[in-house]
């Protein structure tokens, strides 16, 4: 054998192991994706109970120092969104996940909640679609609540379902 068959059967040997090395890793890489963004959906989940039950405790351990919450009425950061959630200025009594979707990006989560919300907000009951980004930051091998931010739909959630 010549020098330049050998040199062609042993790249052809490397690219096959290359391939294959990459083939099997895909799956184990899919799944660690997959671990995190169920982690996260199952967190947010979690997040919406504890706010039903009005457990500010627990809630101020999930929030970052620096989070930020947008809701229909204003702005506000960690301490206020938590003395709200104690103070039932606003309880936030039961939330309709009807789709809910992740993105990761490095050790950021972004997740995207389509809900239905019954809420309690100045006394008065009310229930609102809406689409709620939460961002999610990892710190400590923990993942703390950086944003929540709640946009109102002028349907329901799943009005676009029947249509299609």
């Amino acid at each position: 054998m010549t020098a330049t068959r050998v040199n062609k059967k042993y790249n052809a040997m490397k690219t096959f192991v290359v391939g294959l090395l990459i083939v099997l890793s895909a799956p184990f890489s899919l799944a660690q994706n997959s671990s995190a963004e169920q982690e996260v959906i199952a967190l947010s989940k979690k997040k919406w109970q504890w706010m039903a039950d009005k457990k500010a405790d627990t809630l101020a351990h999930l929030f970052h120092e620096k989070s930020v919450f947008v809701h229909m009425g204003g702005s506000w950061g960690k301490d206020q969104e938590v003395n709200v959630i104690r103070s039932g200025a606003i309880h936030y009594k039961k939330a309709d996940i009807h789709e809910a979707s992740v993105n990761i990006i490095d050790r950021t989560a972004i997740l995207l909640n389509k809900i239905t919300l019954l809420a309690v907000v100045g006394g008065n009951e009310v229930t609102n679609p809406f689409i709620v980004t939460e961002v999610y930051v990892s710190e400590n091998n923990s993942w703390k609540l950086a944003s929540l931010s709640f946009t109102r739909l002028l349907t329901p959630p799943d009005a676009h379902k029947k249509n299609n």
